[in-house]
């Protein structure tokens, strides 16, 4: 879904042939991935979605990457899919169906991921652009972004977004942002649960900087299973079911080394040294 929509058919924009559509950096254990199609805030080609799940598919195989942060470049975060390349393909339903089936894969990469992933959100977040933010395992946002699914507004329904939306806020707030199409602030996006916190502007990259730093200083073996298992159990309607599987997680995790290593390294009130198994 998308508010915004910028581009042909997998093609780049070609005032900025040089820019990839997504910029990688990678410090102290972090991974900063940047949406980087400024111009048309950021709105998700079909292209820009192939190389984001290469990305994730390669972050997902980097010993060296315990977190991840998801930024956008310029004045939004993502505006959504593009819906200008949508009629250029005069709204071609083979190319719907790949479109949304490789956006779908991209959301699932997300979770599946064995790093957590932080949404830095700014400016807007709108149709699959909320999407990827209820996606990510957290968000921090500036004080001034704005959110909306607003499919609703253009006869096109956020579907897709809705799936992602829907486990992250309450059903009636899903629904006032699916029926609507309303921009909430980030203040109610913070109260619906969307987001995790929100800062000033001036102190978003420091705040989200922040916590990855914090999460990157855990055990990556650790982190893995714990995303892992929130993940799976959360998705097991019994109860009885969810505590039998997190049961046999602390069983098994209580194996690996860095479990070990971890509870020793309290007991002898000393840092722990990870060995990451």
């Amino acid at each position: 879904m998308a508010a915004n929509a910028q581009e042909a058919p997998n093609i780049q924009e070609p005032q900025e042939p040089q820019e990839p559509l997504v910029s990688k950096t990678q410090e102290n254990g972090v991974v900063y991935l940047t949406l980087n199609r400024p111009r048309a805030r950021n709105a998700l080609s079909q292209r820009m979605i192939e190389v984001l799940l290469a990305e994730f598919d390669a972050i997902a195989a980097d010993p060296g990457a315990f977190v991840v942060v998801l930024a956008g470049a310029g004045p939004a975060f993502c505006s959504g899919h593009d819906l200008k390349e949508m009629r250029a393909t005069g709204f071609d339903p083979a190319y719907a169906e790949k479109l949304f089936a490789t956006c779908g894969k991209l959301m699932q990469r997300i979770v599946s991921l064995p790093q957590p992933v932080i949404a830095r959100v700014h400016g807007i977040a709108t149709a699959a652009g909320t999407q990827l933010v209820a996606t990510c395992d957290l968000a921090i946002a500036a004080d001034t972004t704005r959110f909306a699914t607003p499919g609703v507004n253009i006869g096109f329904f956020c579907s897709t977004p809705m799936v992602a939306l829907s486990r992250n806020v309450s059903h009636k707030h899903a629904m006032q942002m699916l029926l609507t199409g309303d921009f909430i602030d980030a203040p109610t996006a913070l109260r619906f649960g969307l987001v995790n916190d929100i800062v000033p502007e001036q102190e978003l990259d420091a705040a989200v900087n922040a916590l990855a730093a914090k999460i990157a200083s855990k055990s990556r073996h650790t982190l893995a299973v714990g995303k892992e298992a929130f993940y799976r159990q959360a998705a097991e309607p019994q109860l009885a079911a969810a505590y039998t599987y997190a049961q046999g997680v602390m069983v098994n995790n209580l194996q690996s080394l860095d479990a070990r290593e971890g509870i020793s390294a309290f007991i002898d009130k000393r840092p722990p040294v990870w060995c990451n198994s």
